[in-house]
């Protein structure tokens, strides 16, 4: 079985974002199928209701799309909180960003899909990639 890539919200927010011109690449990594967490599912859906204005019903519906192309979220843990303080402490991550490599470093992926962190840097086995570069 191949290891899918962890995607951020960024990706997340570009496929449901109306003339966006990352919208198709973004649309293209969700039809292939990803790992996310309940962290990006809840980031997604405040940028959503927030910045883009979505009402309620389409935020619900873009997150029943999510929950059916990609694999089950990664549930935040005690454990993956302690993950992602250890992250952010040896290497200077953000919190929230340390708290989504630990997440993708727990589904065992190797590429984490965002605009977020420096393209091709590598974590450990993980590697960041920028798909809009």
């Amino acid at each position: 079985m191949r290891v899918k890539p962890f995607l951020d919200t960024n990706i997340l927010i570009y496929a449901f974002a109306a003339d966006d011109p990352r919208s198709e690449r973004a649309e293209a990594l969700l039809a292939a199928g990803g790992v996310i967490s309940v962290q990006v599912l809840n980031e997604f859906v405040n940028v959503s209701r927030r910045r883009l204005r979505r009402g309620w019903d389409e935020i619900e519906k873009a997150v029943r799309v999510l929950r059916t192309l990609l694999e089950p979220p990664v549930p935040v843990t005690i454990d993956l909180h302690e993950a992602a303080v250890t992250q952010a402490r040896n290497h200077g991550f953000a919190f929230y960003d340390a708290l989504i490599i630990a997440a993708a470093v727990q589904s065992g992926c190797k590429v984490i899909y965002t605009e977020d962190m420096h393209d091709g840097q590598t974590i450990g086995d993980l590697k960041v990639l920028n798909p809009f570069r």
